[in-house]
């Protein structure tokens, strides 16, 4: 009976980590206006949807919204070449809008005294399949950091300001 619980466990432990090695993945490097990269974001799609795993330096404390944009381009030193919030239903832009959220509307990032982040956040309104919400648009995507908080409810940045640093999001 000890084997046969002992064998179970295993096949568990087996099955869930080579579940989590084939789990749709995808990556983005951040680079900051000069074209330094500054941190990377891992994005793996599950049952509870997108995750997206953000590890950033060099940014200045405090708040900063972070957001999903419509292209998948990066070019510095304002990436607005990553176009506006990825917004394929039409919603006003905010976590607390009674008309939204965008899609790629996310918590704001809280970037520590000595300029660095690390959060984990997960979002249900983006998917790596296909459709109007996928992050493989003919376009791309990108994760963009902007310089201030995102007050979650104006049209249509938040208030969030200028983009800090800015990562093109890839299929791994």
């Amino acid at each position: 009976m000890r084997y046969a619980a002992l064998a179970a466990l295993a096949l568990v432990l087996f099955s869930s980590a080579a579940f989590a090695e084939t789990a749709p993945k995808a990556e983005a490097d951040i680079q900051n206006g000069q074209g330094e990269k500054i941190g990377t974001a891992t994005l793996t799609e599950g049952a509870d949807g997108v995750k997206i795993a953000l590890t950033v330096s060099k940014l200045s404390p405090g708040q900063h919204g972070l957001h999903i944009h419509a292209a998948g381009k990066c070019e510095g030193p304002d990436f607005k070449s990553a176009g506006g919030h990825l917004n394929p239903e039409g919603k006003k832009h905010g976590l607390q809008s009674p008309e939204g959220p965008h899609a790629g509307d996310l918590p704001n990032l809280t970037v520590g005294p000595d300029g660095t982040a690390k959060t984990e956040v997960t979002t249900q309104r983006v998917t790596f399949g296909e459709g109007k919400n996928s992050l493989f648009q003919p376009d791309g995507t990108a994760l963009v950091i902007h310089v201030a908080p995102d007050d979650e409810k104006s049209d249509p940045i938040g208030n969030a300001g200028p983009r800090a640093a800015c990562g093109v999001i890839k299929k791994k």
